[in-house]
């Protein structure tokens, strides 16, 4: 088992998830692990950031197989003995269930590959003064706008539970299906509806964390890295990706000691109203 810091950043072959990897290969003091669910692409995007003179390392990762979440676990902890940095990038924007499922739902699998390296409530896997960054979207804040006043208030509860959120998803994701989300008071926006469950859940794992682990020094955060010019938003946004990693790289190395921001959505570096 080696002392190396280690970072890990999900569905990083391309985009803002690529990006992050760059900047993190410049600024972090450790091993920096680009994953993605195809293995060509991923050494493809290895090999580009090589060119760049930078050293990334690869590991599969499919974030809706368990398999392959359990895999890279067994493998950080063998040779690490933890993880320092995750940056829950993996994503997707089309209509449909399947987007609620990998965009939302999904993260609660790489949750999971947490807890069971017993991050919750005994964090042995992810180190003492760890970072975990959540990447959300604008999105996610327009969507919970447009909702109901009964949703908003629902999401924008400080006890609202893990179990209340996924049942609140699940419910978007029937009432779509039945043509009534409308009616029942939701956005006709099916990805910014999934970020707001990974706002949300992004809070609600800060509270654990502060429940059962006052003084380990674990920040956890979500974070929006504004309009980039991916495959996702369009050749016409405003950010380049290497602009669009700020702040989640702001977020993945705040410094040893920092006692925040943690459990709060992060844009521009700052911290903004939920």
């Amino acid at each position: 088992m080696c002392n190396t810091p280690v970072a890990v950043v999900t569905g990083s072959n391309k985009g803002i998830g690529l990006a992050i990897v760059r900047a993190l290969c410049k600024q972090f003091s450790g091993d920096v692990y680009l994953t993605s669910r195809d293995i060509e692409r991923g050494k493809a995007a290895v090999a580009e950031l090589q060119k760049e003179g930078l050293k990334p390392l690869f590991h599969q990762l499919d974030i809706t197989d368990l398999q392959s979440i359990r895999t890279l676990r067994d493998f950080l902890r063998e040779k690490y003995g933890g993880l320092n940095v995750l940056v829950n990038n993996a994503g997707i924007a089309f209509k449909g269930k399947m987007l609620i499922r990998v965009s939302f739902f999904h993260s609660l699998v790489i949750r999971k590959l947490i807890h069971h390296c017993n991050f919750y409530p005994n964090i042995t896997f992810v180190f003492s003064t760890a970072r975990v960054v959540n990447v959300s979207s604008m999105c996610g804040a327009s969507a919970l706008s447009s909702c109901s006043q009964d949703l908003q208030q629902k999401f924008r509860s400080d006890t609202i539970t893990e179990e209340e959120l996924v049942k609140l998803m699940e419910k978007f994701v029937e009432d779509t299906k039945k043509g009534v989300h409308q009616k029942e008071g939701w956005p006709n926006h099916a990805y910014g509806v999934s970020k707001t469950g990974v706002t949300v859940l992004s809070r609600i794992q800060a509270r654990v964390l502060n429940e059962t682990r006052k003084a380990d020094g674990i920040l956890l955060n979500a974070c929006c890295p504004g309009w980039v010019r991916t495959d996702m938003a369009g050749p016409r946004a405003t950010k380049s990706p290497d602009e669009g990693a700020e702040t989640p790289v702001y977020l993945a190395l705040l410094p040893p000691g920092a006692d925040g921001p943690h459990g709060q959505y992060i844009s521009e570096k700052k911290v903004q109203k939920w």
